[in-house]
């Protein structure tokens, strides 16, 4: 079941690599099939350069494995809580990818510093509280899904497609896998370009709230006439 969504997922993970997001197996996409309320997603610990489409594995939303001889990520129980708050989000990526990860090892929100930020997220891309350590002790995975959803209480997550989890690491979400890589591709290049503007300009607090608007909406909102349409 669902042949062309793992073929379509592993795609997806193997794009990690190519774009410089991940080291050895640090990071995981998914995808759901909101039909079947069931989600492909990458097995845990797996070499991307050995990784093949047998190897994604099926779950449902409670975690249990449907279908799949290897274990789910690590991070699925994180994937679950978003895709079961947020019916608009269909696909997951979650990297450890170096610049992004600065910022969330820092516990500092990624600014939004220029238009290039702003043609993609609506705003600063949140950096959650820490996690407690009730909260790290007891289900962590599921926790880490709840602190995101618990930033995100007054914030559109389509509109601001990202978060980094203090500490941690990145997540991004899009309608389906490749939109989430992508997004997370765009995450990692805003982080290292709003570092080096912090960097040559620690007083600048970024972009004017009117430009920022302008090329969101221009893209993303309900005239937008950026590209083709």
């Amino acid at each position: 079941m669902l042949e062309k969504l793992k073929e379509k997922v592993l795609k997806a993970n193997l794009e990690l690599p190519k774009r410089n997001l991940v080291t050895y197996t640090w990071g995981n996409v998914s995808e759901i099939d909101r039909e079947s309320k069931l989600i492909v997603i990458k097995p845990s610990g797996v070499d991307y350069d050995e990784m093949t489409e047998e190897d994604m594995v099926v779950v449902d939303l409670k975690g249990d494995i449907v279908e799949g001889k290897l274990r789910p990520s690590s991070d699925t129980p994180t994937h679950i809580e978003l895709y079961k708050k947020y019916p608009d989000i269909g696909g997951i990526v979650h990297t450890h990818s170096s610049w992004a990860t600065s910022w969330a090892q820092s516990g500092k929100s990624i600014p939004v510093m220029g238009t290039t930020h702003a043609d993609y997220f609506y705003g600063e891309i949140p950096c959650t509280r820490k996690l407690s350590e009730e909260e790290i002790m007891s289900e962590y995975e599921k926790q880490t899904g709840l602190v995101i959803i618990e930033t995100f209480k007054d914030r559109n997550p389509m509109y601001t497609p990202g978060v980094i989890v203090n500490d941690h690491g990145p997540f991004n979400w899009g309608k389906d896998s490749n939109e989430a890589v992508h997004n997370a591709v765009v995450m990692e290049e805003v982080a290292k370009m709003a570092f080096r503007a912090k960097m040559l300009s620690p007083e600048d607090n970024g972009a004017d709230e009117a430009l920022v608007t302008k090329h969101f909406l221009r893209k993303h909102g309900e005239n937008a006439y950026y590209g083709q349409g």
